[in-house]
C-alpha cells in the first residue's frame, strides 16, 4: 500500500498533559483532522485538542445520526451506524489514496470501546493505519479516586450500562474489580443491579475524569437521578497485598 496514512490517535481521558508525546507531534504537524461529534456540538476530542493545531489544517467533523429516537434492539440503528461510518470511510480513504496523511481524533484509547474501531475495520488492508494508544477514561478515574483498582489477583471486568440488568448481576457477581461505563440513562438500573450484589456500598460514582469539572464521590452519597453518559462507577478490588 502507498499514499497517505490514517492516524487514529488517541487523547487520553480529557486532559491534554495526559496525551502521549508521538500524539502532540502528529497534532501539531497535522494537516487534515478528522473527529467524531453530536450534531451542534464541538465534541468533546476536539475541545482537548484545541490550540494544539496548525491554524492552516482542514477539519473533517464526522456528525454522528441522530439516533436516540430509535431503540438499540431496531435493525434501523444498526442500518443508520453503518451508512454513517461507511461515509466516514469514504471520506478519509479518498485523502489517503491522495497522498495526504488525516489525524483522527480518539477520546481515550482508540481500540478501547472507540467509535475509531468502526473505521479502522473497513479501512485496514485498504490504505495504511496507524493506530496511536493512549490512557484509557476508566484509567483516568481510578487514579481520581486514589485507590488503587485491583490488587494481587483480583479479576478486573469492565462492563457496559447499557446491559441488561440481570446481565449486569451475573458479571458483577463474578468479579472482584469492577468498572461500569456508559451510565447516563442507565444510572438508575445500574444502581439496582451493584444494590442487588452487595457492591453498592464500595462503589464510587466519576464524573468527567481527568477534566476540570472532574468530580467523585461514593455512590451512596449521591443524590441524583442521572449521571453524564461518560461517567464511571468503580468498585475497587480488596485482593492479596503483602
Amino acid at each position: 500500500m502507498s499514499g497517505g496514512t490514517i492516524y487514529g490517535v488517541g487523547l487520553g481521558p480529557g486532559d491534554p498533559d495526559l496525551m502521549s508525546v508521538r500524539a502532540d507531534r502528529l497534532l501539531r504537524s497535522a494537516r487534515h483532522v478528522a473527529y467524531f461529534r453530536k450534531a451542534g456540538h464541538v465534541g468533546r476530542a476536539r475541545a482537548t485538542v484545541d490550540g494544539l493545531l496548525p491554524e492552516n489544517a482542514v477539519e473533517f467533523p464526522m456528525e454522528y445520526p441522530v439516533t436516540t429516537e430509535i431503540p438499540l434492539s431496531d435493525p434501523r440503528y444498526n442500518q443508520m451506524l453503518s451508512e454513517f461510518y461507511a461515509g466516514c470511510t469514504e471520506h478519509l480513504r479518498a485523502l489517503a489514496r491522495a497522498g495526504e496523511d488525516v489525524v483522527v481524533l480518539c477520546e481515550g484509547d482508540p481500540f478501547f470501546y472507540g467509535s475509531f474501531m468502526h473505521l479502522y475495520s473497513r479501512l485496514h488492508g485498504k490504505v495504511p493505519v496507524n493506530v496511536v494508544p493512549a490512557v484509557t477514561g476508566m484509567s483516568g478515574a481510578w487514579t481520581a479516586t486514589g485507590t488503587p483498582i485491583t490488587w494481587g489477583d483480583d479479576v478486573l471486568t469492565v462492563l457496559m450500562g447499557t446491559l441488561p440488568e440481570d446481565a449486569l448481576v451475573r458479571h458483577m457477581t463474578d468479579t472482584d474489580a469492577l468498572v461500569v461505563m456508559k451510565i447516563g440513562r442507565n444510572f438508575d438500573k445500574v444502581c439496582r443491579a451493584l444494590t442487588r450484589t452487595g457492591l453498592a456500598d464500595r462503589a464510587w460514582l466519576v464524573e468527567h475524569a481527568a477534566m476540570p469539572n472532574q468530580s467523585v464521590t461514593p455512590l451512596r452519597d449521591v443524590t441524583s437521578v442521572a449521571a453524564p453518559y461518560f461517567s464511571i462507577i468503580l468498585v475497587h478490588g480488596q485482593g492479596r497485598r503483602p
